[in-house]
């Protein structure tokens, strides 16, 4: 894939002052700004509406009573032939809203008007290698600057009145397969990212650098083997040494990328990451847990040191991720709050973890004719089909170059795949937007190369039902069960937002902003945005007003793996829009 695209920052004085933005004037975003993010309804400052991930706003002026007069009051284009996956989650502070867009491009738009103010596009270099499309999935507020990553693995700080750059760094080698997709996470003055890149054998990382001036604090690699940095020295191997889960040299280019980004949790003071798979996928070719990949870590965000691990898939063969992000949220149970955390992994398990040391609450199935597992045991392992292994090619197959194909579910791309889950405060469920699916997959040979595809694994992608593949499921973490389920006939990949409204908002790849009640699921309320939606809404309030908004812009891995999946999807037109919507007045 060769991508070119210029840097432009457009700042649009005039229309600043036509708008009267003396607010662009005011303090910046603060540590305590994001920390209390869930709870002020006026901004959202921070990926996830809080650094814990709930995606939950207290507000409730727009409720199941009068949801179905909500209505759009403005459209912004992206604008340009840039279309593709449009997965990003706005952020709003002092009236002006930081959407990130395809190709690595921010705006910044007027709320009230949907005006754009400035625009910021990366200069990107031939032969950068995303994997699953041109996506970025938002930025990061600090003081006065907006920070966000680019494709080609850097990082960079933006002036947030002008859209200027401040600072840019170097993340990855972009000619080794990094790039850079997730939102930021901002932890005490540090801003914390991950990187992108497993299927071509770089090596997953997480870093802190200084969010004023982006200086690396300290660096963790994910592998088991390579050493760890805090302040520029040493800090210790990462798993203790080289080679206790991994054969060989396989460690050098054992992938788990963190690409998804992470969450935090003030209470216990951790950073909650998670890995991707381990490479390459064919699992025969490096026998163990390969740790650290397909697992959730718990770090000290001081530090850059590994408190605990949970891993979700040991000696992963599907390549089910564990990137899917941790949320913290506490329950009674006789008597006594349980501090814990909650995942839905790719794998199709739902995980409860005792987020103060990674121990194994519950867990279930949330997808339907799981193949690949017959359950958990008591630790939450996986209980494996063998049989549903993909067979090895030296040993089952007729040449040598292809091994014996299994029918897996679910497939690749996941029970459930990056899109956010929501947690609601006031049923106590998860809203976990998923996929039953499977596919047909077998190994193949493979050798490491720099910047190539390190796979060794051949795949296609098949529906299960004929009457849906997406799935939006209510999960009770407490009694391990599946409260409701809305079907629908694509694919999901969008995330979920709850309300203290009784409502649950989702986009569809058929174009749809839906809410939903959260006790019932029934669907309440749907307007189509002209191209189907991958992000994930958010809402906030102004003189009284709720406002909810999406980004609109098919797109992201489906159709460029989609495989019969496709059939599905085949008719649905690209775009790159940002839709705000709110009840008119009486």
């Amino acid at each position: 894939m060769r991508i070119m695209c210029l840097a432009r920052s457009v700042t649009v004085a005039a229309a600043v002052a036509a708008v009267g933005f003396g607010s662009l004037a005011n303090a910046g975003v603060t540590d305590e700004d994001i920390l209390n993010d869930a709870k002020t309804t006026g901004d959202i400052v921070s990926y996830g509406l809080g650094p814990q991930g709930q995606r939950y706003s207290p507000l409730k002026i727009v409720n199941t009573k009068n949801v179905k007069s909500l209505s759009p009051i403005w459209s912004f284009s992206f604008g340009g032939e840039k279309q593709r996956g449009q997965e990003s989650q706005p952020l709003i502070k002092d009236g002006v809203m930081y959407v990130t867009a395809s190709y690595s491009r921010i705006y910044a738009v007027d709320i009230a008007s949907g005006e754009e103010l400035w625009q910021y596009d990366a200069r990107l270099p031939d032969g950068i290698m995303p994997c699953c499309d041109v996506v970025n999935r938002g930025a990061a507020l600090y003081g006065d600057l907006v920070i966000f990553g680019t494709l080609d693995a850097k990082l960079v700080a933006l002036d947030i009145k002008t859209g200027k750059p401040v600072w840019r760094k170097t993340v990855g080698d972009y000619q080794a397969g990094y790039s850079m997709t997730a939102a930021p996470l901002i932890v005490k003055g540090k801003v914390i990212t991950g990187v992108s890149g497993g299927e071509f054998g770089i090596v997953g990382k997480v870093e802190a650098r200084d969010a004023k001036t982006g200086e690396m604090i300290w660096s963790r690699p994910t592998v088991e083997g390579h050493m760890g940095y805090l302040n520029g020295k040493e800090n210790g191997i990462t798993g203790g040494k080289a080679g206790k889960t991994w054969p060989g040299d396989m460690w050098k280019t054992g992938g788990a990328a963190t690409w998804l980004g992470g969450t935090y949790d003030p209470e216990v003071d951790l950073l909650f990451f998670g890995t991707g798979n381990p490479a390459p996928w064919n699992s025969h070719l490096r026998p163990g847990d390969n740790l650290y990949s397909a697992s959730r870590l718990a770090i000290n965000p001081d530090t850059g040191k590994i408190i605990w691990h949970f891993q979700t898939t040991p000696h992963d063969g599907w390549d089910f991720d564990g990137v899917n992000e941790l949320v913290s949220f506490n329950y009674k149970q006789g008597g006594k709050t349980i501090q814990a955390a909650a995942t839905a992994d790719r794998n199709g398990f739902f995980y409860v973890l005792d987020r103060t040391n990674g121990k194994f609450i519950r867990g279930l199935p949330f997808i339907k004719e799981m193949t690949w597992a017959k359950g958990l045991n008591k630790d939450g392992s996986p209980i494996f089909d063998e049989a549903m292994r993909p067979g090895n090619p030296a040993t089952t197959g007729t040449d040598g170059n292809k091994g014996k194909s299994v029918f897996a579910v679910p497939s690749f791309l996941g029970g459930k795949n990056w899109m956010p889950m929501a947690y609601s405060q006031d049923t106590g469920y998860f809203y976990v937007p998923s996929n039953e699916w499977g596919m047909d997959i077998w190994n193949e040979p493979v050798n490491y190369k720099k910047g190539a595809a390190y796979l060794g694994a051949g795949f296609t992608i098949r529906p299960i039902f004929d009457d849906h593949i997406g799935s939006l499921k209510a999960i009770d973490p407490v009694s391990g069960t599946v409260k409701w389920e809305f079907k629908n006939n694509a694919p999901l990949w969008g995330g979920v937002l709850a309300t203290a409204g009784n409502l649950v908002f989702m986009g569809n790849p058929e174009g749809y902003l839906m809410a939903f009640n959260a006790k019932t699921g029934e669907l309440l309320y749907k307007f189509n945005t002209g191209s189907g939606i991958v992000s994930s809404p958010i809402t906030w309030d102004k003189d009284g007003e709720q406002y909810v908004t999406i980004v609109s812009g098919w797109g992201g891995a489906i159709p460029l793996w989609g495989g019969e999946v496709a059939k599905r999807t085949k008719n649905l037109n690209q775009g790159g829009s940002v839709w705000t919507f709110k009840i008119p007045k009486s």
